[in-house]
């Protein structure tokens, strides 16, 4: 008789071979209506799982974000499939998880379809819901999974299956209402009745297993909800984050503008390059307080000390290759190895220690040319890279001295709402069991220290060390990843980095790998999409617009221009023979901070008409007035 424990700490004994539907009975009848699937020791499994032996359960409800993530699944996996064959019978069904906020389905269609299909598709997944099949599973030995596809031609199944490891049989999950069934891991929904609103979301276009050696699919989105209440202001985030797209934005605006000769890389513009500019002096001045010496690393280096790191084993194929004189050059994928080339010259003394050592790197990342997307995901990008070296006793303080200064730019760059995730060891990993142990311990020490709650990320570490991921919320509620800060015990001792202890003996340095921004390129992105393009004065590339009403007006307008010039404010002049109206529509139209209109009274009157961004209200100030304005309207709060 197996001995279930439950997550309040009770337990109790059943039948052999008991499922989680008797389990969740047992508990209440409430509880069982609600249950979608069934946690086993940890694990994830169907309710229709025998249990027999001692296990710790824990009853996933529809309304947990397991029981969410599972719907969407079911959802992808056993309606729309199914819709998708039951209108395009020729169609190939390739893989179909559930990512953030919804789900995909890569397919091959015999004719691409698109967008207008989408109210058939939506109509079909309706009626499939509304027969309110259960869902059975069976399970296939590997040959017999591969004969159930293979008649019906699913030749991606069938690849999935052939390149499986997995010793243990295949799952099939199959509708009572309906000759449809698929392959996957599951767990699902018990029937249909379960699933809530959805909508499919857009199309693109996606190379079977991310190679565009392969062929072209089409990837169909989704998305899925509790209730209509979620789903609609899911669609509604969807609708303002496509008005703020950041590659919409940044052709509106000027700043950027990238092409096929050149994927993955940025042609920044003369704006878009002030921001750039503006971000990195500002995070300059920032290291610089905080005791940071700045250095510059090559570009290509030689495979040896990439293998000597462990990363061309773990990032050989994301690395672009070079051979000269019969060597193999890779240009850098990161810095960290680079750095600890410079700690290793000359001897250090512990009374050098910490020493923090940042870069502006340039880096660049063999991506596949589908993931990538804009500013967010580039081949070619700068990261706002550091790397400290210090004692294992300095770790706790250098976490905590990184967590001020990430939060005070964090700010300043107007992003309040931040969490902390805590990475730890992933499965492939360098390194003994007893150096992790040392590496997690100290990391959760220090950010516990610092007062900062986290929530757990199992398994997500980086190769080398356990990771805090620092987490931005913007202005619509969206999480953006940025910050990173790593506990490092691998690297040194792999790339032999010692220091002379108090005692006269060697010592390996701890490396504490870090980041704010993650990269300038992703970070600018994400400012855009979180301001909607309109920057707070001190970051925008134009700060103030002088609009002349007529050409009689353009020498005091060049007098105002000299004096903000003469101040570091970034400006512009439209001393153009148009109608006022037609100037201000255009330069409210490039999201410019204030507009000082100027007429010939304010010339007779030394004033001007200031106009400022997202405001209908004018303001009339004097010259000195206006100029003592604009200078403390442009500094960082």
């Amino acid at each position: 008789m197996p001995k279930i424990l439950f997550p309040d700490g009770k337990t109790k004994k059943f039948d052999k071979g008991v499922n989680g539907f008797i389990v969740a009975e047992s508990i209440s009848k409430s509880l069982l209506k609600k249950a979608v699937a069934m946690q086993i020791n940890g694990v994830q499994r169907d309710l229709s799982d025998s249990i027999n032996e001692d296990s710790e359960i824990k009853i996933i409800t529809k309304d947990s974000s397991e029981g969410l993530e599972i719907m969407r699944h079911t959802l992808t996996a056993q309606v729309l499939a199914n819709a998708i064959k039951n209108l395009y019978p020729g169609a190939k069904l390739a893989i179909g998880p559930t990512i953030k906020d919804g789900f995909y389905y890569d397919i091959l269609f015999e004719k691409p379809i698109s967008t207008d299909d989408f109210p058939k598709i939506e109509s079909e997944m309706v009626k499939i819901i509304q027969r309110g099949s259960k869902i059975e599973k069976t399970l296939k030995s590997k040959d017999d999974a591969k004969r159930l596809f293979s008649l019906k031609d699913e030749i991606y199944k069938v690849k999935i299956i052939e390149e499986s490891e997995q010793s243990k049989d295949f799952q099939i999950y199959k509708q009572t209402e309906s000759n449809f069934f698929d392959l996957c891991r599951g767990p699902h929904l018990p029937n249909l009745n379960m699933i809530g609103p959805f909508k499919l979301t857009k199309l693109s276009g996606a190379y079977w297993k991310g190679d565009s050696k392969n062929e072209m699919l089409q990837r169909i989105y989704g998305t899925a909800w509790t209730n209509d209440k979620d789903l609609k202001k899911y669609l509604t985030q969807l609708e303002e984050a496509e008005k703020r797209d950041h590659r919409k934005l940044g052709k509106e605006l000027d700043l950027f503008h990238l092409q096929e000769q050149a994927a993955g890389s940025v042609f920044w513009h003369q704006k878009g390059w002030t921001i750039y500019k503006k971000i990195m002096e500002y995070i300059r001045k920032k290291l610089d307080k905080a005791g940071y010496e700045e250095v510059n690393t090559p570009q290509l280096v030689d495979s040896s000390l990439w293998k000597d790191s462990g990363h061309w084993d773990k990032f050989r194929d994301q690395m672009f290759i070079s051979e000269s004189e019969q060597k193999i050059l890779a240009i850098k994928p990161m810095n960290c190895p680079c750095h600890v080339q410079i700690f290793r010259q000359g001897i250090k003394s512990y009374k050098q220690l910490p020493i923090r050592m940042a870069e502006f790197g340039c880096c660049h990342r063999n991506e596949p040319s589908g993931a990538l997307h804009g500013l967010m995901r580039l081949r070619s990008f700068i990261q706002d890279d550091a790397h400290i070296f210090c004692t294992k006793e300095q770790i706790i303080s250098e976490t905590l001295n990184f967590c001020k200064l990430l939060m005070e730019v964090y700010s300043d760059f107007g992003f309040e709402e931040i969490t902390i995730k805590f990475s730890d060891r992933p499965k492939n990993r360098a390194g003994s069991d007893e150096v992790w142990d040392q590496a997690e311990k100290s990391l959760i020490e220090a950010v516990e220290k610092a007062g900062y709650s986290y929530e757990l990320n199992p398994g997500e570490g980086a190769f080398y060390g356990p990771k805090l991921e620092f987490v931005l919320r913007d202005a619509i509620g969206r999480d953006w990843q940025c910050g990173t800060f790593q506990v490092d015990f691998v690297l040194p001792e792999r790339l032999d980095a010692s220091y002379i202890g108090e005692d006269g003996m060697k010592y390996r340095p701890v490396m504490l790998h870090r980041a704010i921004l993650g990269s300038f390129e992703r970070f600018i992105g994400i400012l855009i999409e979180h301001y909607s393009g309109r920057f707070p004065p001190w970051l925008s590339p134009i700060q103030v617009a002088l609009a002349t009403i007529n050409s009689s007006c353009n020498s005091y307008a060049n007098e105002l221009a000299k004096e903000l010039e003469n101040n570091g404010i970034r400006l512009t002049k439209d001393l153009r023979n148009e109608k006022l109206n037609y100037k201000i529509r255009e330069l409210s139209n490039q999201k410019i901070n204030f507009i000082a209109v100027i007429g010939e009274r304010e010339v007779s009157n030394k004033k001007v008409v200031l106009r400022t961004l997202g405001s209908t209200n004018q303001e009339i100030l004097g010259f000195e007035e206006f100029i003592k304005k604009i200078k403390i309207s442009c500094r960082i709060s």
